[in-house]
């Protein structure tokens, strides 16, 4: 059954989530929130927007405007009804597409691209979910980090940025991905559900095109405090106001 939801701490923004689909999580707003916008960029893309929390939350913070990929009919439908509900249709485009191929096939070129990819390699061994958008919203069946890599490379212009999010045990992979086509990693930070435990997540930018070396590890990000309530910095990504100040 759909539901509308707010888009975090954003009251404005309303998102519409299908839960037999694949509903968005923080890793997907962390990343929105720790990508580089400079001022002056014109075109974002982001591939594999699902319902559309990433391409909606950057609204927030650029006025360049957005382009978002999605190869599932139905989570393209619930981002196209989410749009038109928050009447973003003039800053937001959606094409029905597979991310391969896409950068060839419409001939255009961005400052920045997104994504936050299928985590799991995939093989016939593979434990998957018997519900297809889940497969392949979680599992490398239609995408894999080098094929993502290839494919942002190609897209981007020069000195663009790429940033992804992704699960720390592929981070050797991701690193060889990027390198292999000359997308120099430049930010990287490590996500924890919270202290004491081991990183879930990782965000990492890179820049196409630029020299080898200066890579910058930003302070963990906790999402949670011991207590369990949220972090300052979680509450800055939900746009929330720390409550017990």
């Amino acid at each position: 059954m759909e539901v509308i939801n707010e888009l975090l701490g954003y009251p404005y923004l309303k998102i519409i989530q299908d839960p037999e689909r694949f509903n968005f999580s923080i890793d997907s707003v962390c990343l929105a929130h720790f990508v580089t916008l400079k001022p002056n960029i014109s075109n974002v893309i982001d591939l594999g927007c699902g319902n559309a929390p990433i391409a909606m939350y950057l609204t927030l913070r650029t006025k360049a405007h957005i382009d978002a990929v999605e190869i599932q009919e139905g989570s393209l439908d619930l981002a196209r009804r989410s749009i038109a509900l928050n009447g973003l249709e003039d800053r937001i485009t959606l094409y029905h597409d597979d991310i391969r191929g896409f950068a060839k096939k419409y001939q255009k070129k961005y400052d920045v691209v997104l994504c936050n990819p299928p985590f799991f390699k995939y093989n016939e061994t593979s434990n998957i979910n018997k519900n297809d958008y889940k497969t392949i919203a979680r599992h490398e069946v239609m995408l894999n980090i080098f094929d993502l890599c290839k494919e942002a490379a190609a897209l981007l212009n020069d000195a663009g940025v790429f940033a992804l999010v992704h699960r720390p045990d592929r981070l050797t992979d991701i690193l060889k991905a990027l390198r292999d086509n000359r997308l120099e990693p430049k930010r990287i930070q490590f996500l924890y559900p919270k202290e004491g435990m081991e990183a879930n997540h990782v965000l990492i930018e890179a820049v196409k095109g630029r020299g080898e070396g200066g890579l910058k590890a930003l302070p963990p990000f906790y999402v949670h405090n011991t207590d369990g309530s949220h972090t300052k910095e979680a509450l800055e990504v939900y746009n929330q106001k720390d409550e017990t100040k």
